[in-house]
């Protein structure tokens, strides 16, 4: 039953036939749990493995990848299986890691079962039972206090000053009053309703009975899980990016192939030969290492994120990050410090901060322990207000002992606590609402105006705040009440409060603008005050605008993405209006980054393409539906992963630019080859299959590995649907590409027809070519590293990577070029001092062609 808020509270329990005294017979509740079901929350039914392998197998690349290691291991007659085997374990491998992904929805479901209350209080048939949580049903009556979960949504019907605290739920920051009483408004949002409690929140003080409304999968948590499931994966960048590669690599590979087998039968060249030529063209062709370098660029990016506070749960999060343009933020625990605090005071002339704060301090029921304040969020505020101006409660307790009190309640909205005075006599300490505390002040008109004035400036600062007054007596009345001791009061001051924004975070909102990234406030709590924090975080400036749950559910989801971007501040929300604003930002073509920690944001986190909860204020809810945990809670750790984030795409990008330009310089030197009639290869298939191995895992790994570039936050996000083949991207793969072939066939023709003994040529010119190709593709790893920066500029040797990989590949090409065993397997001869000195000249062409080439672009940006 949504709608148990409203209406009588008699007319609800006849509905419900129900009895708030005797509760609901044993057997009519053995009925309804037949009827209703057990009050847990239900999941998805899991797809069989098989099923969720097969749409493993049906991706592009995965297709692309076991067709390579089929052509790979028929051109070698079987005897290159290690090769395909290889590319079988990084299919393997890619399956297993999306299908662990994949489980992430239902995590969350688990862990939103977890939250349910394993325990209730339940009066049935007249006697109070501990039953298990799942055994409440809809008209069960049950016994709420202080730190009991709340089983399932209910109506209340006896309460005294209970509390509950409802900020996973709503992202109210303080704990919510309830209070029994008559029926609210149908439209009254969740974070309004008094008369209600919410299932698998926290009764943080008092007491009540209520009647159970809703359970299970019709509480308002079972709608929270049922968004969940009903939310689906947003795809990442990445991922689209990857499978426009697939595509095109299969499309070129297969063209080329094509063209290649039919111009040698054209020739009169062999059809069994030129099978074999066209396959190990399509073995050179096809980067099978791709998937496993980009995967391996992303987990180091995740180490490297989780030193710094971050965990990523899913790797292509972290390049998602990296180009989000929208940043929704709830407000509590996230861009606030979730903890009250004195902000601001106001004393009245001829009083001091110490008076003040001493008698506020007495009139509290919060304590310290270990230098830490224990009880209520606002108690403890002024506690630990006290303790920083020297003020400690304990002592200040032995100096004034505590003899009376009376409790704060929401009629006189007053606390009042009565101390022994050393020279004898008491001192009536008060605090409470200051509309209500200062008519019980003896002030001159012009001394409670300026208190009045100095009030309504504080409320307008969406500050939360108190009055405080003392009274000093002879004796304690007879009868210690309101109206014997809430008289004649001596008004000591205003104190002002309110959750603040954490010191980092108007630092980190400010480097989001830099980088071009809207930052956008999303939370339950009030208007006025959300308004005012995103204002002091720089979030709300002016010309932006502020608006209401209730004011979303008369906007038309049309409505709201048109003017989606007017908005810096959403306060008074519900789950379905935070996934209604992440939808609307998408419509935008917006990459949007959520970030949460209460159940509330469940829904959100899923919906946005990459959701970042909260680490130790974080529900597990939100910590299972997340895309990345922030350890450290802060908002600030959000700006490292964005730029961590931008640099790894950077750094995939680098590895696929270089990878693909030199499989181009591959296929143009055996197509050319090809078309002009060689009359032998200038690379063998072996030759081919061990140039991959050399030149294609470490150095592009070691790219993977480079710092983030200087400037990188200082430019706007890229488009996520811009294609990474841009006219630039294209254009500079075409013609190093290029350059890296003609080199291998310059080497060639030099080697065959110029430099080797004519007995030798062939031997000598193919020995040449696969050096040079080698060299030449190990020297260009180093132009890569960054395309605006000249390599002197960045530094030739910064990455220790880099270097290493240049190593490894130098001495194992070196190994099977002058080691006798090896040069018969792969079947090349020893080069003299001249084909050496020639081979290196043209290996190092590629690193002086392309300093010269950034040297003019960037002249010709000026």
């Amino acid at each position: 039953m949504q709608d148990g808020h409203s209406g009588s509270l008699r007319e609800l329990l006849d509905k419900l036939e129900s009895d708030p005294r005797r509760g609901l017979r044993p057997e009519e509740a053995a009925k309804r749990l037949e009827k209703y079901g057990p009050n847990r929350l239900e999941g998805k039914k899991e797809r069989p493995l098989f099923l969720r392998v097969l749409d493993q197998l049906r991706d592009p690349m995965i297709l692309v990848l076991l067709a390579a290691a089929g052509l790979s291991l028929i051109s070698s007659g079987g005897e290159e299986w290690l090769d395909s085997a290889i590319i079988l374990l990084i299919v393997v491998v890619n399956a297993f890691i999306s299908i662990s992904q994949e489980n992430s929805a239902q995590q969350a479901l688990e862990a939103l079962r977890k939250m349910s209350a394993p325990q209730a209080k339940v009066v049935r048939g007249g006697k109070e039972l501990r039953l298990e949580a799942d055994q409440v049903v809809p008209g069960d009556v049950i016994c709420l206090e202080a730190g009991d979960l709340v089983p399932a949504d209910a109506r209340l019907l006896e309460s005294a000053q209970l509390k509950a605290d409802e900020s996973a739920m709503t992202g109210e920051s303080l704990p919510v009053e309830k209070q029994a009483g008559e029926g609210l408004p149908p439209e009254t949002g969740l974070g309004d309703r008094k008369n209600m409690v919410i299932g698998s929140t926290v009764v943080t003080a008092g007491r009540g009975t209520a009647v159970v409304t809703a359970t299970g999968m019709d509480s308002e948590v079972g709608r929270v899980a049922g968004l969940l499931m009903e939310q689906e994966e947003a795809e990442t960048p990445l991922q689209r990016k990857m499978g426009e590669i697939s595509k095109i690599l299969s499309f070129v590979c297969l063209c080329v192939c094509a063209v290649m087998f039919g111009a040698g039968l054209l020739q009169g060249r062999g059809m069994l030969e030129m099978f074999m030529t066209a396959v190990s063209l399509a073995v050179a062709a096809i980067p099978e290492g791709l998937p496993a370098i980009v995967t391996i660029v992303l987990a180091l990016g995740v180490q490297r994120m989780a030193a710094r506070g971050a965990i990523v749960k899913k790797l292509p999060a972290v390049e998602t990050l990296g180009c989000a343009g929208v940043i929704c933020s709830d407000k509590t625990g996230t861009l606030t410090q979730n903890k009250m605090t004195v902000r601001k005071l106001w004393i009245p002339e001829g009083r001091g901060r110490r008076e003040l704060l001493t008698a506020a301090a007495l009139c509290c029921d919060a304590t310290l322990r270990d230098g830490r304040a224990v009880g209520e969020a606002t108690e403890r505020a002024l506690v630990e207000a006290a303790a920083q101006e020297g003020l400690e409660k304990e002592e200040l307790e032995r100096e004034l002992p505590r003899k009376g009190e009376l409790p704060f309640d929401s009629e006189r909205k007053l606390m009042t606590t009565i101390h022994a005075l050393p020279e004898g006599g008491f001192r009536v300490c008060v605090k409470g609402a200051p509309d209500v505390l200062l008519g019980r002040c003896a002030l001159s008109d012009h001394s409670r105006r300026a208190a009045l004035a100095a009030n309504d400036g504080m409320a307008k600062d969406a500050l939360r705040v108190l009055a405080v007054a003392f009274r000093d007596i002879e004796r304690l009345p007879a009868e210690v009440s309101s109206r014997t001791l809430e008289q004649e009061l001596t008004f000591l001051g205003l104190v002002g409060m309110m959750d603040p924004p954490r010191a980092e975070a108007k630092q980190a909102v400010e480097q989001c603008r830099k980088a071009g990234i809207r930052p956008v406030m999303i939370t339950g709590d009030h208007k006025l005050t959300a308004v005012a924090v995103a204002g002091e975080l720089g979030i709300y400036t002016q010309g932006d605008l502020a608006v209401t749950g209730a004011d979303l559910d008369f906007m038309p989801q049309e409505l709201l993405e048109q003017d989606v971007e007017k908005f810096s501040v959403y306060a008074r929300v519900s789950p379905e209006h935070k996934t209604r604003i992440v939808n609307a930002w998408r419509k935008k073509g917006q990459i949007v980054a959520m970030t949460g920690d209460g159940v509330n944001d469940a829904p959100a986190l899923k919906a946005a393409h990459i959701g970042c909860a909260m680490g130790q204020a974080g529900t597990d809810v939100a910590k299972e539906a997340a895309d990345m945990i922030l350890t450290d809670d802060n908002f600030a750790t959000i700006v490292s992963a964005v730029a961590e984030g931008r640099g790894i795409y950077a750094n995939i990008k680098k590895a696929i630019h270089y990878l693909l330009s030199c499989n181009i310089g591959e296929i143009l030197t055996i197509f050319l080859a090809t078309v002009l009639g060689f009359h032998q290869m200038p690379l063998m298939p072996v030759q081919l299959l061990w140039l991959n191995l050399v030149t294609d895992a470490l150095p592009a790994l070691a790219l993977g590995v480079e710092p983030v570039e200087e400037g990188t936050m200082e430019r706007r996000p890229r488009d996520a649907g811009e294609s990474l083949f841009t006219r630039g991207f294209t254009l500079r793969l075409c013609w190093q590409g290029a350059m890296v072939g003609l080199l291998t066939l310059a080497a060639y023709f030099l080697g065959e027809y110029v430099l080797s003994d004519p007995g030798e040529a062939y031997q000598a010119a193919n020995t040449m070519a696969f050096a040079t190709l080698t060299l030449c593709q190990l020297f260009h790893a180093f132009d890569v590293r960054s395309e605006e920066h000249s390599l002197f500029h960045i530094g030739i040797l910064s990455n220790p990577a880099m270097n290493k990989a240049f190593l490894v590949g130098l001495l194992m090409q070196l190994a099977v070029l002058c080691l006798p065993p090896l040069q018969r397997i792969f079947q090349t001869v020893d080069l003299n001092p001249v084909e050496w000195t020639v081979v290196l000249v043209l290996a190092v062409t590629p690193v002086v062609v392309c300093e010269i080439g950034k040297r003019l672009w960037k002249k010709k940006d000026k």
